[in-house]
């Protein structure tokens, strides 16, 4: 399972760095990919991980979702 998280606040590639390093903390994420000039990150999840979980975790690092998807 993939989902498409748009984030806004991003600027460089240390912002980059940030967001792949929170998301990777999550349990059930296997690979994180963030797009700075797309403003999103797609994440491959070994099995369901809440919405609310992911926008808290880029949340604590600085960032802000716009939005989920399931892809």
């Amino acid at each position: 399972m993939e989902k498409k998280i748009l984030i806004e606040g991003m600027s460089c590639g240390h912002c980059v760095n940030h967001v792949t390093e929170a998301l990777k903390e999550i349990c059930g994420v296997k690979s994180v990919n963030v797009d700075l000039a797309g403003k999103n990150a797609i994440v491959e999840l070994a099995h369901e991980v809440d919405d609310e979980k992911i926008k808290a975790a880029i949340d604590d690092a600085g960032y802000e979702v716009v939005g989920i998807e399931t892809l």
